[in-house]
């Protein structure tokens, strides 16, 4: 999926934006690029580059200034142990420097459960544009499918309509009865019928896809280009196989992957609850001390006099916290357990993608084998009762019933190519890692 313009080994060149006609290239990439999903996906990636920026900060050591001011007005203790009336003013500031020394090994987890995590994402992000990719080829030939069909229906409407004039003549001349040219007419008529029809289907689908390109605008114009691709004539390799190139292939399964490991990750981080922590601490600071009714001395002569330092180390050591580390263990536990299952429903989802796309293929093959055959057999059918109609050794109900068979042959023919053409290609996407 990094590169979706692999996919132009299937395509015609580009788009022309003054006809808006597109390529399927180019609705791929425009449909990637305005995915609702996809921007989700985009933001959760950014979330993770934040966790792990965050996740290293914790090897900063942290620098705090203080600075307060304090009255005490009215009665207090005294030196001598007497109260007294008093007004006292206590102005203190200090520097305080702490230096992570050992944290018990959560820094260095953090930053690898978060990596985890984000690699997760970025999977997640790649499997997301897969799904966005397969919808809109199928989207893309559908329209091209619809588009042949309004084109036979319409093949079809001039037949009946040339018949229509022949039986008109023929009428007129008085050689057929008026029966012979009202069954004509209803056949016209419908056939007619069956243009509008394609023609409304063809505009929907056009409808279907431009919603995948999240095109809002007047669409009346859209159009895309046809896909100008030889039918496979190689077998099919074998299923297994192909389904350990998909497994190799798939970003929801690796994303599956990732977070079995960003969840083994957390199982690491959580038990470092049980780790002491040393840090290294220093601090500067000073105060400033006034009692009304007393002399005092000068605010920088105080501060020059009451200046201190410190320094000095600080060992935490883990007895009984109430149980949080060990329920934190317990959830990311839990989290790994449920990571597996995700990666089994994946392989799954992608083992019924593989097999139905295999299958599909098949039938669509042998269907498309047999169609063309079919239709071969139904069109010089047509033809010879279409010579035999035209020399009157055949009634117009013979003429319709081998024109409606060379219809039908036809349409299952369209059909079966187009599902290969969508099964082949849905295969090629799911097992060959160059395409993207």
């Amino acid at each position: 999926m990094k590169n979706l313009a692999l996919f132009t080994i299937f395509l015609f060149v580009g788009v022309n934006a003054d006809a808006a006609v597109w390529s399927l290239d180019s609705c791929i990439n425009h449909a990637v690029e305005h995915s609702l999903q996809v921007r989700q996906r985009i933001i959760d990636v950014r979330q993770g580059n934040v966790e792990v920026s965050s996740a290293k900060s914790g090897y900063l050591p942290s620098l705090n200034a203080q600075v307060s001011q304090g009255w005490n007005i009215g009665r207090g203790l005294t030196s001598e142990n007497t109260y007294a009336d008093r007004n006292t003013s206590n102005t203190q500031w200090g520097v305080n420097l702490s230096v992570p020394l050992f944290d018990g090994l959560s820094t260095p987890r953090q930053v690898a459960y978060a990596k985890a995590s984000l690699a997760a994402s970025l999977q997640q992000l790649e499997a997301v544009k897969d799904d966005v990719t397969l919808n809109v080829i199928a989207a893309y030939l559908q329209v091209l499918y619809q588009k042949e069909l309004h084109q036979e229906a319409l093949h079809q409407e001039e037949l009946s309509a040339y018949e229509l004039t022949r039986r008109q003549a023929l009428l007129d001349a008085g050689k057929i009865p008026e029966v012979d040219m009202l069954e004509a007419q209803s056949q016209l008529a419908q056939d007619r019928l069956s243009v509008a029809t394609t023609e409304n289907d063809t505009r929907m689908a056009l409808v279907d896809l431009a919603q995948l390109l999240y095109i809002n605008d007047d669409i009346e114009d859209f159009d895309i280009e046809p896909v100008e691709e030889a039918l496979p004539t190689e077998p099919m390799a074998p299923l297994a196989e192909l389904y350990t190139r998909a497994v190799g292939r798939s970003h929801n399964v690796s994303a599956a992957r990732a977070n079995i490991t960003a969840a083994q990750r957390g199982i690491d981080a959580a038990r470092t609850g049980y780790i002491p922590r040393l840090s290294f601490n220093a601090g500067i600071g000073s105060s400033y001390y006034t009692v009304s009714g007393f002399p005092n001395e000068p605010f920088g002569r105080q501060m020059r006099n009451n200046y201190s330092t410190s320094m000095g180390f600080s060992l935490s050591i883990p007895i009984f916290d109430g149980l949080q580390t060990r329920n934190q263990v317990n959830r990311a536990k839990v989290q790994k357990v449920n990571a597996e299952l995700m990666l089994d429903q994946a392989e799954q989802e992608l083992m019924r993608q593989v097999q139905q796309a295999y299958y599909q293929a098949d039938g669509a093959r042998r269907r498309l084998a047999a169609g063309e055959i079919a239709r071969n057999a139904a069109d010089k059918a047509f033809e010879a009762m279409q010579e035999k109609y035209s020399v009157g050794r055949a009634t117009p109900t013979d003429y319709e019933q081998a024109k409606s068979k060379a219809l039908t042959a036809t349409t299952q023919a369209i059909q079966a190519r187009y599902e290969l053409i969508l099964r082949t290609r849905v295969l090629d996407f799911l097992t060959d890692p160059s395409i993207r």
